[in-house]
């Protein structure tokens, strides 16, 4: 359950059991079988509500012995692990975010060091043609707002040489395509040496002969190492695309969010992005009813927005979270029928930008790949295009058989919203 870095921590986790002789299905929507590890989310309420329903759903499982055991693992239990084992004792044992891996010496008859050290084990769950490549945890910023550092606790950095082994191991397997990933990708190294690595880490990435893409996901805007630009202008595999959640551009807000940047900061990053790498394509997330924000200060918002015109944004409401600075400095002042109302105005003014972007797109070819068929049509993505969050291209079965997995050039004919619609032009 939960983001991208909880599914490689699942993925890991099954290729040890596979390790040791075990057979392991994701996301089964049955609860049956042996044993069920839930691997829980616990960043947000709605998040920690849906994982605590799914402990609840397979509990009960167990009471009519359906399933044998149950295990649970992840940041809910990282952070509520007394409370989870009062509540719900039907759970076999509770694992952190951390010391998950001691599942296979709970379980089997495995050696202790070899779990604890083992970094070629991936059971892949996305489609194979691509992946996510965790290269750090935990998150040195302490935003007001967020929890991660309370659950995952300070960053901490993966060497160099460990991820790149697992892109070869996983280019031998037939991944094209990687995600890279990190509650803050761009203090990759700080740890290690006091310098920012990332540049350097993408750029070894981009060498490897059968990456065809590296997508980066969650920059941070303060110190932004600007050498990442030139490596995203230079390279061919690394995609004219950065996530970079910015989440108000407000700076009373900011302050109060200890987000540590300004307006005219933020702006000139943008700029100085969009003009060293033409053709970038910038996703970010924003929050709406942070605590005393203003009329004025969503304003201020929505003319940021209408002048970025980003061609990805998600956005949320904010949610108190306990023990965050937040919760201890503010009151949760802005009423909730409100949020939602900003919230909806946000989106909607999105809607209206992407529709722009997206047409925009109309006439152009562009290189994508195929990630499935649904129905009447194949599902692709270009580079400006993540997995599961961003729009997609949609190709008529009717036209060709293609094949998953698979780049092609594609002249795109049609827009709406979100989503194009593509005609093969060549392999």
């Amino acid at each position: 359950m939960g983001c991208s870095k909880n599914l490689v921590d699942s993925e890991t986790l099954m290729g040890l059991f596979e390790r040791y002789g075990y057979q392991c299905t994701h996301d089964s929507d049955h609860p049956q079988g042996d044993t069920v590890v839930i691997n829980t989310c616990g960043f947000i309420e709605d998040a920690k509500q849906e994982s605590i329903d799914t402990i609840l759903e397979f509990a009960q499982a167990k009471e009519e012995g359906r399933i044998r055991r149950l295990y649970v693992m992840g940041c809910l239990s990282q952070r509520y692990q007394k409370e989870l084992e009062t509540e719900i004792p039907q759970v076999d044992k509770y694992y952190g975010k951390f010391n998950y891996r001691q599942l296979l010496t709970d379980m089997a008859e495995a050696d202790a060091k070899e779990v604890s050290t083992c970094t070629g084990c991936r059971h892949i769950t996305t489609p194979r043609h691509y992946a996510y490549i965790k290269i750090s945890e935990g998150c040195d910023r302490h935003c007001a707002y967020c929890a991660i550092p309370i659950i995952t606790g300070r960053h901490v950095s993966r060497p160099i040489k460990e991820i790149l082994d697992e892109v070869r191991m996983l280019v031998a397997e037939g991944v094209k395509e990687f995600q890279v990933i990190a509650q803050e990708l761009t203090y990759y190294g700080v740890d290690m040496d006091g310098h920012r690595h990332i540049a350097e880490l993408v750029e070894q990435m981009a060498d490897i002969p059968g990456v065809e893409w590296i997508r980066l996901h969650y920059a941070y805007p303060t110190q932004f190492p600007w050498e990442l630009l030139r490596v995203m202008r230079e390279k061919p595999n690394v995609c004219k695309y950065l996530d970079i959640a910015l989440q108000h551009i407000s700076d009373s807000v900011l302050q109060r969010m200890g987000r540590h940047v300004t307006k005219e900061e933020t702006m000139a990053l943008i700029e100085k992005m969009r003009r060293e790498v033409p053709g970038i394509c910038l996703r970010t997330t924003l929050m709406v009813g942070f605590p005393g924000e203003t009329e004025e200060d969503f304003q201020e918002l929505l003319d940021f927005v209408r002048w970025a015109r980003f061609e990805r944004m998600g956005a949320f409401a904010y949610s108190e979270e306990e023990d965050t600075p937040s919760a201890r400095q503010f009151t949760d002042d802005v009423p909730q029928d409100v949020k939602q109302r900003r919230l909806s105005i946000l989106m909607s003014l999105q809607q209206e930008i992407s529709a722009s972007v997206q047409a925009e797109k109309v006439g152009r070819t562009l290189r994508v790949i195929i990630d499935r068929q649904e129905g009447d049509y194949y599902i692709g993505r270009t580079e400006y295009c993540s997995p599961e969050v961003d729009p997609e291209v949609l190709i008529p079965v009717k036209e060709q058989p293609l094949e998953i997995g698979r780049f092609y050039q594609v002249r795109m004919v049609d827009s709406d919203d979100f989503d194009l619609y593509g005609s093969i032009v060549t392999a």
